[in-house]
C-alpha cells in the first residue's frame, strides 16, 4: 500500500484532489503576502548587522577575559588572608569565601584548558 493514497483515506478532504493540487494549496494557505510581510518589518525591524570582527579575536578576548578574572579573584584572595594573617579587622568567614572563590574560578579555568586540548586533539585525530 502506498503511503500518500493511505492518507487519502483517512483525510476526507483529499479523496478526489490530485496530490499535487493539495501541495500547491498547502503552499499558498502556508504563505505570507507581500503586504503582510511589509507590516511585519514594520513591527519588528532588523537592526543592520554589524562586523564583529574576525572570531580569533572574540575568542581570544573571551580567554584573556576569563583568566584575568582568575588572576583578580587570587590576587583578593591573597590580600584577603594576608590582612587576616597581620591581624587587621578581617572577619574569617570573608577570607574562606575569597580562598574558595579563587579556588573555584581557577577550577574552573583549568577544566576549560582541558576541554580545549582535548577538543584540539581531537581535531588532530581527524583524517582529512
Amino acid at each position: 500500500m502506498d503511503p500518500l493514497s493511505s492518507i487519502r483515506s483517512l483525510v476526507p478532504g483529499l479523496q478526489g484532489m490530485p496530490l499535487p493540487k493539495v501541495a500547491e494549496d498547502a503552499v499558498k494557505q502556508a504563505s505570507i503576502a507581500p503586504a503582510d510581510l511589509e507590516q511585519l518589518k514594520r513591527i519588528n525591524p532588523q537592526p543592520a548587522l554589524q562586523p564583529l570582527g574576525s572570531g580569533r579575536d572574540v575568542f581570544g578576548e573571551m580567554l584573556g577575559n576569563l583568566v584575568q578574572g582568575v588572576n583578580e579573584k587570587q590576587a583578593i584572595s591573597k590580600d584577603t588572608v594576608n590582612a587576616l594573617l597581620a591581624g587587621q579587622n578581617v572577619p574569617l568567614h570573608q577570607a574562606m569565601i575569597a580562598m574558595e572563590e579563587a579556588s573555584v574560578s581557577f577550577q574552573l579555568m583549568v577544566e576549560v584548558r582541558n576541554k580545549l586540548l582535548e577538543s584540539y586533539q581531537e581535531l588532530m585525530r581527524m583524517q582529512v
